[in-house]
């Protein structure tokens, strides 16, 4: 894997390969198409922002573990997979790809292994047929034998209509790879060593070389914004239609927005402008959107979540949530909660069968089951220094407009009253209430008008 590049062109102090597209960095799709390979063993080579490279790679459990290769000076792909000679060893096939993705499907790889054993070929090199070939050399191929990558200020007009240009995506005999490496000039205009020299000094001592068409959705790479943006695009379809083709709904997938890595169970429906991150995990039956974001969430079967946001949640079987419901992370829901409009809920967990209708905020809570949060009700947890706790019982009824001042527990079935400020912990059974009284003046509407009409 070449990962050493800075990628100019982006504009951009992350490294060029840790730039995520669908909610993971280039680089991580690189890896997992790989995967189809079945590597016995996986090299980076690393350069721009290397301990970043090694930091991220470490955290997304690759097997086998990748062994890291710097590239001091960056002087092209073929310095670069030289530079791995030592931590390649001794293995019979060499799989390269570059660490910025050019988007080849699992499938696409199995294929290019599959011709090059079956055809003994020195090298196979992966082809796709692009929207705009621009400035990438052309494919000149007999069947499947390759006879040329022609540079396109090389080519000849009907050469330069040719739409199949190579992939960074090859396998290549290690012994043969090797051999021809050396040979490898940098007589050209970035004055680097390039990989795809290799193909004619292969093809110049007898060699066979190959070139498998794969589907590369049009494109090949990301150098700059708007090209991140298409290959969002592209990836963003073929997720999309894996979680139809399991059975998923999603009733307009043009406007539906779901991280490669997220799981959603059968038939689930998935309504406009929704978003889900991360490592967000989604049962069966349920009902998400629209206008909903989910992040690092987990959705238990038949559950909705509607016109809301929630980041590191659990839902439970059953809950309902929104609209405009917040949920942040430390929330967890279990089954047929309802956390109705405007209500906010963090680091808590609501038992089942409670309600939380709306207008409220619940922080730093423990709930019991059955309870009912009536609206506007907040857990006051925080003194100005310290987050403290609150506690509400199983059956528990909070009235409207009450401020519970944590740490405070209501005991199982306490009521309080509405408008109250809580301070003190409330028995179970017990009715708590804390106002002023009410002090009615008969007769004071009539006489305030008549001062204002006297005036």
């Amino acid at each position: 894997m070449l990962a050493a590049g800075k990628g100019k062109r982006l504009r951009s102090s992350i490294p060029k390969v840790l730039h995520p597209v669908c909610g993971r960095p280039l680089l991580w799709h690189v890896l997992q198409t790989a995967r189809a390979a079945r590597p016995t063993k996986i090299v980076i080579v690393v350069g721009h922002g290397a301990d970043d490279v090694r930091e991220a790679v470490a955290s997304w459990g690759i097997t086998p573990k990748p062994v890291f290769v710097e590239q001091a000076e960056q002087l092209g792909t073929g310095h670069a997979v030289l530079a791995a000679a030592k931590a390649v060893g001794r293995v019979h096939d060499v799989l390269v790809a570059n660490g910025d993705f050019d988007p080849a499907r699992p499938e696409d790889i199995r294929a290019l292994l599959r011709t090059h054993r079956r055809t003994d070929s020195a090298a196979t090199v992966l082809t796709a047929e692009m929207n705009d070939p621009g400035g990438y050399g052309r494919v000149i191929r007999e069947g499947r034998r390759l006879v040329a990558i022609r540079e396109l200020a090389d080519a000849t007009p009907q050469e330069r209509a040719i739409r199949e240009g190579a992939t960074n995506w090859a396998v290549c005999r290690r012994a043969d790879l090797y051999r021809a490496l050396p040979l490898v000039g940098r007589d050209n205009r970035q004055r680097e060593y390039y990989l795809n020299d290799i193909y004619p000094i292969l093809l110049g001592k007898g060699s066979r070389v190959s070139a498998v068409m794969g589907d590369t959705g049009g494109m090949i790479g990301a150098n700059s914004r708007r090209g991140l943006a298409s290959l969002e695009r592209l990836l963003r379809t073929r997720i999309n239609a894996a979680h139809m083709d399991a059975g998923v709904t999603l009733l307009d997938p043009t406007t539906t927005y779901i991280d490669a890595g997220v799981k959603i169970g059968s038939d689930t429906v998935v309504l406009p402008l929704t978003f889900l991150e991360g490592d967000t995990v989604i049962g069966r039956g349920c009902r998400i959107g629209p206008s909903t974001r989910l992040v690092d969430t987990r959705v238990a079967d038949a559950a909705q979540v509607t016109f809301s946001v929630a980041e590191g949640a659990l839902i439970g079987r059953g809950a309902d949530v929104g609209p405009f419901a917040r949920l942040r992370p430390g929330t967890v829901l279990a089954a047929r909660v309802h956390v109705g409009s405007y209500v906010e809920i963090k680091a808590s967990s609501i038992g089942r069968d409670t309600k939380v209708p709306h207008l409220s905020y619940v922080g730093d809570a423990t709930v019991g089951r059955r309870a009912n949060i009536g609206a506007a009700t907040v857990t006051v947890n925080y003194d100005g220094y310290d987050k403290h706790r609150t506690v509400i019982g199983d059956d528990a009824r909070i009235g409207s407009d009450t401020m519970l001042v944590a740490p405070v527990n209501v005991g199982k079935g306490g009521v309080t009253g509405a408008g109250s400020v809580i301070t003190k912990d409330v028995p179970a059974g017990a009715l708590a209430v804390e106002r002023g009284e009410q002090r009615t003046v008969k007769g004071y509407r009539r006489r305030r008008d008549s001062e204002h009409r006297g005036s």
